[in-house]
């Protein structure tokens, strides 16, 4: 947030950036068909799984027809759109492993694709707005947003860890809407240096990272970690930075030179690049490089909400600058928080990427073949997270970054431990 001296006039607001006060980013009430002209599409989409399984999946795309993109009408048309393209793509790509992939997108498939990607402002990969923001559905529209009622829309193969995986990280999305509903009244009060309104609601941030932290934790109860590495990764994985796929993927009937994609990654959710705005957190030039990256990677909406929250006054400034206990302390605390989830993070990765790696490796070290869903984990992608970064290095100095933003001479909040699965 940069430095400012004259109030603005209007008081800032979510209204514009598409943030639901009841789902933040989620999509509020995806829909679940598209109109019968794109049947062909919705019958391919929701048995992805299914034909992958059976590698029919790419003859029956090349089957499919050439539809018109002219029929979607609104906003959540597209999004469904979007999220049945992706996921056809993703199969096509990868249903014969990272030894058979293909360097082209059929023109049924990619053309489309391509525009319904330029309405919406997504470029045309799966990314964590189609796979978690718009992939959802209560079973009981009355009931509670718990993990027995929601189901998704779109599966990849992976059976109940891809449902797990997806739903928790949803969870985690709605765990962090109270923060983002205090946006306003923080940046407002830093507007008009109201300290007591700014500490309320860094108090609301504090207790939403808390809440985040609990609900990640759900990712070690419903997601087996064999599972992720062995079978879901590379169905999430893209045709940038990716071994598999060095020289990237031509879309056919769109252009003759190929595209080069970053897969889903955490790092494309806007939740922690709008905390960090807030609390002034600076990233080193690989990590801020790629993580500006990722940000080409959510609805134009939400990236322009990001940007913005830069041209606001210095939170970080103004606390420093106020004789406020209360406040510095709920900015200190807001930060450990910050860091301890980035942690968290860490030890996921550990367990669900790092460990079976490990695990793999010495098998194949000792002449074995490494059993059940580690014999088809991609050997190329060990080192690297699906966004295509180098994904230890990369998150540990996310983290640390996020420790150096305390305020000078503060006393340090302690960090609250993870799950002690950290590989180092």
């Amino acid at each position: 947030m940069a430095s400012c001296s004259t109030e603005p006039k209007v008081p800032f607001s979510l209204e514009p950036y598409h943030v639901s006060t009841e789902l933040g980013f989620v999509l509020p009430a995806p829909l679940q068909e598209l109109p019968g002209y794109y049947r062909p599409w919705m019958e391919i989409a929701f048995q992805v799984s299914d034909l992958v399984q059976s590698h029919t999946l790419r003859s029956r795309i090349d089957k499919m027809p050439l539809l018109s993109t002219e029929y979607l009408q609104s906003h959540r048309e597209l999004r469904l759109a979007h999220l049945a393209l992706s996921a056809m793509t993703m199969g096509y790509v990868w249903q014969e492993g990272e030894e058979g992939t293909i360097q082209k997108l059929p023109r049924t498939l990619a053309v489309p694709f391509w525009e319904v990607s330029r309405s919406l402002g997504l470029p045309p990969i799966l990314t964590h707005a189609d796979a978690v923001l718009a992939n959802w559905r209560k079973k009981d529209l009355d009931g509670p947003f718990l993990m027995e009622n929601l189901e998704l829309l779109v599966s990849l193969p992976g059976g109940d860890s891809v449902r797990g995986f997806f739903m928790v990280t949803l969870l985690v999305e709605l765990a962090a809407v109270p923060a983002l509903r205090s946006i306003p009244a923080l940046v407002n009060g830093v507007r008009r240096g109201d300290g007591e309104a700014v500490a309320d609601a860094l108090e609301v941030l504090q207790q939403s990272l808390q809440d985040m932290r609990n609900t990640l934790k759900l990712l070690h109860v419903y997601v087996e970690p064999s599972i992720f590495y062995g079978i879901m990764r590379i169905y999430l994985s893209g045709w940038r930075d990716n071994p598999c796929m060095p020289r990237g993927l031509v879309y056919e009937g769109v252009g003759p030179e190929p595209v080069e994609l970053s897969g889903g990654s955490a790092a494309q959710s806007s939740l922690l690049h709008c905390f960090d705005r807030l609390l002034g957190v600076q990233h080193e030039t690989d990590s801020g490089l790629f993580l500006a990256r990722m940000r080409d990677y959510m609805p134009p909406a939400h990236r322009r909400l990001i940007q913005d929250l830069s041209g606001e006054p210095s939170l970080r400034d103004f606390v420093q600058g106020a004789s406020h206990a209360r406040l510095g302390r709920a900015f200190e605390q807001c930060l450990s928080r910050l860091v301890s989830l980035r942690s968290d993070h860490i030890n996921v990765v550990g367990r669900f990427i790092s460990v079976p790696a490990g695990r793999a490796r010495r098998l194949r070290s000792q002449g074995r073949t490494p059993g059940g869903p580690l014999s088809q984990a991609p050997v190329a992608l060990e080192e690297r997270g699906t966004g295509g970064s180098g994904i230890m290095t990369f998150l540990k100095t996310v983290r640390d970054r996020t420790r150096d933003a305390r305020l000078p001479g503060s006393s340090e909040v302690p960090e609250e431990q993870g799950d002690g699965c950290d590989p180092d």
